[in-house]
């Protein structure tokens, strides 16, 4: 079985969030179940295009308001788990930042060229798998666009990651698109505007979302895509996410300060732990309470200033962020050092290097999402031996088990600080039982959140539409 993954992001290519890590993983792990799985993405200029070399394969033209000239670039000494190829629109993809406020002309001029690619090889894929709005429209492309009537036949996937970024865009732009019959307008129309995720749902074969739970709160709350959603119910299910156990092993995690396997879980996270305190003054005898991600109101950043305010004034524990996002929360989130020198610190802005460390050196892992498609870090959390305090929304609920229901993790119903407060304060009742905190330490590092299930049930979906 043939599979082509399409997406804005793929790690460690570029990676902005989440979608980067899905992408870099899920064709690995089919390729080790038989299937032949490959990603197309833009090429961009990174330093990962910068210190890697690519042979050209395939060259053309695409016009999106007028033409441009693309190539069709593939790695050399390709080591990724999967074949790895990258669209070369130099005028329109070739920037350091993955998005940009172009982005409409972008990822359309992407979309046409991958097309155009797979439209002429030879050996065609069985499915097309695209990536959330960045490719939505795709399966619109494929089913109606005359250009690429010779691909109708192949069944398209669409993956929701995240269902309120949609690539909303004005009809008077249509005229961009290859062309279609008039009477198809409607698949791309939703609310007065073209809506690359809105079209993608409407076309594809079969819609997934990165958790259960997320596909029945997208039912209900989907940034104005409710009724479409419970209409093509009979096509959508949620698949919950994995992640990639060789990048994220404490055993062998290269960018951490001691590796440890199970067994030695105790001493390994106090010595990342140790290193953590050092380099950002904190104590290292209280319970360490870490946020890693963006500070926007989707993760609940707005309520950090005054949450942390609150825990540290009332409890001896220390908290360490890393993140960047919304510019007044990033300058209230700094200048909380003044008042809680010793007991709290932050890093704006984004360290791949520091999150592993954190994840490893951490006791808790706050993640108080008030949307959370499936979420990746609490899962990177468990596999260090970190405890993750969430919320119970989308992939947070189907991963974390409250340790009052027999479980090992910290939920709370509602994002609010008074909820969130007292999760923390939670948290520093469990850590003062040390024996029952390293009891679940051990325990929650043996759960399997790799990609091995979910890849299977993948292959499972595309099995049952061709």
């Amino acid at each position: 079985m043939k599979i082509t993954h399409l997406s804005a992001e793929c790690y460690p290519i570029a990676k902005v969030g989440g979608l980067a890590d899905v992408v870099g993983a899920l064709p690995k792990y089919q390729n080790d179940l038989g299937a032949e799985s490959s990603v197309i993405m833009p090429f961009y200029n990174n330093a990962y295009t910068q210190k890697n070399e690519f042979e050209e394969v395939y060259t053309g033209t695409v016009i999106v308001g007028r033409q441009f000239d693309f190539r069709l670039l593939s790695l050399k000494d390709n080591s990724l788990g999967y074949d790895l190829y990258l669209v070369d629109i130099p005028e329109l993809l070739f920037t350091p930042s993955v998005y940009s406020d172009y982005d409409t002309n972008r990822f359309l001029a992407f979309q046409v060229a991958a097309l155009t690619w797979i439209a002429q090889d030879a050996q065609k894929p069985d499915v097309i798998h695209c990536h959330d709005h960045h490719t939505g429209l795709i399966p619109f492309m494929v089913s109606h666009c005359l250009a690429f009537s010779g691909l109708a036949h192949i069944p398209t996937v669409l993956t929701i990651h995240n269902a309120q970024y949609q690539g909303w865009f004005s009809q008077d732009l249509i005229t961009l698109l290859p062309e279609f019959p008039a009477s198809k307008f409607g698949f791309l129309e939703w609310d007065n505007s073209i809506n690359p995720l809105a079209a993608g749902i409407k076309c594809a074969w079969r819609v997934n979302t990165v958790s259960p739970s997320y596909m029945e709160e997208l039912k209900l709350k989907a940034n104005g895509l409710e009724s479409l959603l419970r209409n093509e119910s009979a096509k959508c299910s949620g698949i919950l996410n994995g992640i990639d156990a060789e990048v994220w092993n404490p055993e062998t995690d290269h960018y951490l300060i001691q590796n440890y396997p199970n067994s030695r879980v105790q001493s390994g996270k106090k010595a990342n732990k140790a290193w953590l305190c050092k380099t950002f003054g904190l104590d290292p005898s209280r319970p360490l309470f870490a946020f890693i991600g963006r500070l926007v109101g989707e993760k609940g950043a707005d309520l950090f200033p005054e949450i942390f305010s609150n825990v540290l004034s009332s409890h001896e524990i220390s908290v360490l962020l890393l993140g960047s996002g919304h510019s007044g929360v990033e300058q209230q989130l700094r200048h909380l050092k003044d008042w809680h020198g010793g007991s709290y610190n932050c890093y704006i802005g984004y360290n791949e290097e520091l999150s592993h460390i954190i994840y490893a050196g951490a006791d808790y892992l706050l993640m108080p999402s008030r949307v959370e498609p499936c979420g990746l870090n609490q899962m990177y959390a468990l596999r260090y031996g970190t405890i993750p305090v969430v919320s119970s929304v989308g992939g947070l609920k189907d991963t974390v088990i409250d340790v009052g229901d027999g479980g090992f993790g910290i939920r709370h119903d509602y994002v609010n600080v008074g909820e969130v407060c007292h999760a923390v304060e939670r948290g520093v009742r469990l850590y003062e039982d040390q024996a029952t905190f390293r009891k679940i330490r051990r325990k929650i590092m043996k759960i399997d959140h790799s990609w091995n299930a979910s890849a299977q049930k993948y292959i499972e979906l595309y099995e049952s539409i061709i």
